[in-house]
């Protein structure tokens, strides 16, 4: 029996966490593992509602509360943090809060575990539920990624992670800035299972535009030689193909490149390893409700 952390931060979204761990709750009554849930409450400004389900499918579910809101990815590599340095597992799971997770996939997880111990396995997305623009603005993300730094990345946080990448991700300064990104990084071998992605059980999804822009050269961030090496190929290679015919529009290209290239240096300086190994100082409280 392996003992199977599942990691989930919150902000605010009480009702749609409430209603995943009861699904998770359901799911996992058929599995032969321990489950504990760890929720990292990212310094909600909304009163956590007392939870009175029975859920005597998990082991523990413990809420740590966070003194200072730092974002989804922080508060997703402060909780990797602690369970590395304060739990007893086999296996991390990283769950979003809001069901497009799908708690229904974790025996796929689970079963691909037994067959792959050692190697991390991604629920690689296969069909999305947003609408038609988002989905847009996701498949460009997916393709600048692949473009400037050769990573084809099919997956968010939702992943089984073994103990030893756990500690890798946890010394690895990438962490702190991008899930996904720290993991294509370090984890090159890797399993994966396809996922459906859910809809929100509540509420518009948090996942602007803006977001997803900054999600997206979060994870290019972490592979910024190679997309500096490629983008300073591309500029020599259009300017030397211009030549003559140079003009304002022509240059749009140009400017795009360079101003990616600017704001991914910017970024890169999210990647700070002392604030990641200071992170577990952030934390206000610890509530064991079961």
């Amino acid at each position: 029996m392996k003992k199977i952390k599942i990691l989930i931060p919150v902000y605010n979204d009480w009702q749609s966490v409430f209603k995943l761990i009861e699904n998770i709750n359901s799911q996992v009554s058929t599995l032969n593992d321990e489950f504990s849930l760890i929720i990292i409450n990212d310094s909600s400004t909304e009163n956590r509602p007392v939870l009175s389900t029975d859920l005597g499918s998990l082991k523990s579910i413990l809420f740590i509360n966070m003194k200072e809101n730092r974002g989804h990815a922080r508060c997703n590599a402060s909780g990797l943090k602690y369970i590395n340095e304060k739990e007893d597992f086999d296996y991390v799971i990283p769950m979003d809060g809001d069901g497009e997770d799908r708690p229904e996939e974790l025996n796929l997880l689970i079963e691909k575990i037994k067959a792959y111990p050692d190697v991390v396995v991604t629920a690689n997305r296969v069909k999305r539920s947003e609408g038609l623009i988002f989905k847009f603005c996701y498949l460009a993300h997916k393709y600048l990624t692949v473009i400037f730094t050769g990573q084809t990345i099919k997956y968010g946080n939702y992943t089984c992670l073994p103990k030893s990448v756990v500690n890798e991700m946890v010394n690895e300064p990438a962490t702190w800035s991008s899930f996904s990104g720290s993991l294509a990084k370090i984890a090159k071998d890797r399993e994966s299972v396809p996922s459906q992605r859910g809809i929100r059980y509540f509420g518009p999804s948090k996942m602007s535009f803006i977001n997803l822009l900054k999600h997206s050269l979060s994870i290019i961030a972490v592979f910024k030689r190679t997309l500096l090496i490629r983008s300073v190929l591309f500029l020599i290679s259009y300017l030397f193909l211009m030549i003559g015919k140079i003009s304002i529009i022509k240059l749009i290209p140009v400017i795009g490149v360079i101003i990616m290239m600017l704001s991914v240096v910017v970024l890169s300086k999210r990647e700070n390893m002392k604030e990641f190994n200071d992170s577990l100082e952030n934390i206000e409280s610890i509530d064991r409700i079961k």
